[in-house]
């Protein structure tokens, strides 16, 4: 299951989750006085356009492998393009190791 560690964490965020909703409206007065709520706001006007939500969006989706080397059945070798069925480490007509 989860060790304890992050049970523990877990429980803390919770708590801290809590205590941050029943004080929401502290904490919102708290950060308007700081000036933290017009410097964000600034911010999104300045830097957070829709079409940098785009393409910063596009980039995750094509940087993120669509699955994973390891669960694959049916390889190719780097080398040669052979196709490789199975586990194997090595190829079978070249014998560069995958």
């Amino acid at each position: 299951m989860f060790s304890l560690g992050i049970r523990k964490f877990a429980v803390i965020s919770l708590i801290g989750g809590i205590f941050l909703l029943g004080n929401l409206w502290f904490v919102v007065n708290w950060l308007q006085g700081k000036g933290v709520i017009d410097w964000a706001d600034g911010f999104r006007n300045t830097y957070l356009t829709p079409t940098a939500i785009t393409i910063t969006v596009v980039l995750l989706v094509l940087l993120i492998k669509p699955r994973a080397e390891s669960g694959r059945l049916i390889r190719r070798c780097p080398v040669c393009d052979n196709t490789i069925l199975g586990r194997k480490n090595y190829c079978g007509d070249c014998g560069s190791k995958l």
